[in-house]
């Protein structure tokens, strides 16, 4: 029997090449996108082994292969039928769709090259002839799989060998270090739709809402955001957080303050504390490692608005933090009489993260920096002491100079996926996809459907003569690139860039060390044409 663990993404792969139909949810179910992990009927199975091989995150095994951590999954799998009993294996007469005949020689460009797009792209070389222009802003691709995903969640990171194959297609060109805008060296979207016939923007939700109270801009208050960009090694955010030394010059609490009860609150928390001998063997940016090192965060308390059953965390994610070595985890109810006082510095000698529900900030203090944080934790108030607060509330879209933008919604104005313009009229072969098209819901399953969704869309649209076809000539764009844009780099150029810095991890015993720095990129790529 196999087993589907912890670091599921929901890709799905394993329910297509699953030949009993096993594995459930599927993308037509409910719970498909919402669900911790997927699921695999132990009684079922016939032990084919064929899931564990599409996995693309290494998250299938056999269950008789499990460590003692992960022997867990072997009872959640099976009470996923119990609870479900109208989940059935067994396959379903199959309904081939229609195929419809498109125009020849489409070109499309996709801007963005996280799990939406790598899956977009995907879907196009798969269902399409068409010839495809892959941009990102970054000189590496991966998107928040690299950026944001926590270095000690690897396996989660293996989606992306399978987009890299995507990118050595010949139909394929690639151009990273690219901006899409309205300001120098930058292309602008009108120039995007003139040159393609399509346009898909899987730009995703990067930027962090903010609190709303007083003092949130002191020195020491950040977004998460910002600091799981810092120790991502994504380029321009060199300077981390200001975590106190404990010294006679520097007085420290030993504690950070956390606003929020995601998976990403979570990350950010267990990175803090986490013993440095095991984020040394990760992929975590030097410049965080050598802080982390220092161990002067001793204690993180998780701020969650409403009650434990309302947290934003996944089950999976709540049960990773149990297994950190030397921390505990502790959970109040912020409406129980009896809560621990936080108005003293963290004990040294115990690293811990706390959850306080029923808690929300109203001010954070200090006169040059943060000294502590106001909180109201059921019918009263009570002060938290801390050097750090970071908030990680919700996320939204970076507006593109040149597209709508919904504001409140902090997404790009859509109807299922087709682009809006100010008058909300559709944009003919312009779309949205992921988290820029739906807001920051859902994993890696949930965008994978929705690309698909979208380029099915674009391909009812070709087909309908829905689409306004370019004038230009294919090698335009590329001249109009180079021209506008210092140094661009291709395949070519990624590939060595992934190559150094996996050298420099082997010299360190790590996955890879990465370049923190553009121009760092721009020279290990030694490349300068698309």
């Amino acid at each position: 029997m196999f087993v589907i663990t912890q670091s599921c993404c929901s890709d799905a792969a394993c329910v297509s090449v699953c030949p009993v139909n096993c594995i459930h949810p599927t993308p037509e179910e409910r719970g498909f996108g919402s669900s911790d992990i997927l699921h695999i009927d132990p009684e079922a199975c016939i032990d084919c082994g064929a899931c564990a091989d599409a996995c693309p995150v290494d998250a299938i095994y056999p269950a008789d292969k499990l460590g003692a951590r992960d022997k867990v999954f072997i009872d959640i799998n099976a009470d996923y039928y119990k609870n479900n009993p109208d989940i059935r294996s067994g396959w379903s007469p199959v309904t081939y769709p229609e195929i419809p005949k498109l125009p020849a020689g489409l070109r499309v460009a996709l801007v963005g090259t996280g799990p939406s797009g790598g899956y977009a792209l995907r879907t196009l070389l798969d269902r399409t002839e068409a010839h495809i222009t892959v941009i990102d802003r970054l000189p590496t691709p991966g998107g928040l799989v690299r950026a944001g995903v926590a270095p000690d969640h690897p396996g989660t990171k293996n989606v992306l060998r399978g987009f890299d194959l995507l990118y050595r297609d010949p139909r394929v060109t690639m151009m990273t270090n690219v901006t899409i805008g309205d300001g120098p060296g930058e292309i602008t979207p009108a120039e995007l739709a003139d040159h393609f016939d399509a346009v898909f923007y899987a730009v995703g939700a990067s930027e962090s809402r903010r609190l709303g109270i007083p003092g949130e801009d002191l020195p020491g208050s950040t977004s998460a955001t910002e600091l799981v960009a810092w120790y991502n090694a994504v380029p321009g955010v060199d300077e981390g957080p200001p975590l106190r030394r404990g010294t006679p010059d520097d007085p420290a609490t030993g504690r950070a303050v956390v606003v929020g009860t995601g998976n990403v609150a979570l990350d950010v928390a267990r990175i803090l504390v986490s013993p440095p001998e095991l984020l040394a063997t990760t992929d975590i940016a030097d410049r965080a490692l050598a802080i982390l090192r220092e161990q002067n965060v001793h204690e993180v308390i998780l701020l969650g608005r409403r009650d434990q059953a309302s947290a934003a965390y996944t089950a999976a994610e709540f049960r990773a933090l149990s297994e950190i070595p030397g921390v505990d985890v502790e959970v109040y109810d912020g409406l129980d009489a009896e809560l621990p006082s936080f108005t003293e510095p963290a004990d040294p000698d115990r690293r811990r993260i706390v959850f306080l529900f029923h808690s929300a900030p109203e001010e954070i203090v200090g006169g040059s920096k943060v000294e502590a944080v106001t909180v109201r934790t059921g019918e009263g108030r009570r002060r938290i002491a801390t050097d750090l607060v970071v908030r990680s509330i919700g996320y939204r879209s970076t507006p593109i100079p040149g597209l709508a933008f919904d504001d409140e919604r902090g997404v790009f104005p859509n109807d299922n996926g087709r682009l809006l313009d100010e008058r909300g009229e559709i944009v003919p072969g312009a779309y949205v996809l992921g988290w820029a098209k739906r807001g920051p819901s859902g994993g890696i399953g949930a965008n994978k459907q929705c690309a698909i969704q979208t380029v099915e869309d674009f391909i009812d649209d070709a087909a309908a003569g829905r689409l306004r076809r370019t004038a230009r000539e294919a090698s335009e764009f590329p001249a109009l690139v180079r021209k506008r844009v210092r140094t661009v780099i291709g395949y070519r150029g990624v590939r060595a860039i992934d190559r150094k810095e996996r050298r420099r991890g082997q010299e360190q015993g790590r996955p890879r060390v990465k370049f923190t720095r553009v121009a760092e990129m721009v020279g290990a790529a030694g490349w300068r044409k698309a």
